[in-house]
């Protein structure tokens, strides 16, 4: 078997287990990740969406750009992003069933969006070489992932439960983490890709688990001022959010 099929093999056991209905934590990470990248699409805009999950931020993405297709290695999430898409009414959104690496196009797209993906993919410098190369020579790169130095995260190592910032606990692996990143290796990935960064920052100071969060929102603790707060504030401390974004073009 080799390692194309191996990866294929390692997505359905990850995705076997994957929980449809998001948590209160997911639903917000999404709209401010949505509001963070969507600044950067507009109505003339061709899309190459790498994942789709249950298709919620691939509708909200296709009702602002002139098309957007998608790729995801998993007929599970695939078949719930078409659903979704289906019932909208959306017609501008075309669905590939293949592995990130091994995914080609004659298409030349605007913007590559991989959000929360690389986290997951066994290289991460196969995906954005392919992304690049998907890219007009003009387009942008939109990447977000997981951080290590979100405040959540250094107080778990402050608290003993951690003995490294990047060590992976037991629920990344259940949801197929193979790695977490923080600036400095996000930029380097890009770079060794042939990428340079015009903008970068994060996403939701992330104060507790994401557990933990969930309860404060159950409870009525964390509202929507607590939450446009949180965001802001990760606009002045990125190293502190729970996400980390990076907008790149190719470098010369």
């Amino acid at each position: 078997m080799d390692k194309f099929e191996e990866e294929k093999e390692f997505l359905k056991n990850v995705y076997s287990s994957h929980v449809t209905k998001p948590s209160m934590q997911t639903k917000v990470l999404r709209e401010l990740t949505f509001r963070t990248l969507s600044r950067y699409l507009n109505s003339e805009s061709s899309v190459l969406e790498l994942g789709c999950s249950d298709g919620y931020l691939t509708q909200k993405y296709a009702m602002i750009v002139k098309e957007i297709d998608v790729v995801d290695g998993s007929d599970f999430f695939i078949s719930m992003a078409k659903e979704r898409i289906e019932a909208s009414g959306v017609q501008n959104v075309t669905f590939y069933t293949s592995l990130f690496e091994t995914f080609e196009s004659s298409k030349r797209y605007d913007v590559v969006v991989a959000s929360f993906i690389l986290e997951h993919v066994l290289e991460p410098l196969d995906v954005l070489r392919m992304a690049r190369n998907v890219l007009k020579d003009d387009g942008l790169l939109l990447v977000v992932v997981p951080n290590a130095n979100a405040l959540s995260r250094q107080l778990a190592l402050e608290m003993g439960l951690y003995k490294d910032l990047k060590e992976l606990t037991e629920h990344d692996y259940k949801v197929g983490h193979r790695r977490v990143y923080d600036r400095e290796a996000l930029t380097q990935d890009m770079e060794n890709a042939g990428f340079e960064s015009i903008e970068d920052g994060g996403i939701m100071v992330k104060i507790l688990a994401d557990f933990q969060l969930d309860q404060l929102y159950e409870h009525g603790i964390l509202q929507e001022r607590q939450i446009e707060g949180l965001y802001r504030l990760g606009l002045k401390y990125p190293d502190l959010c729970g996400g980390i974004y990076s907008i790149c073009k190719k470098s010369k």
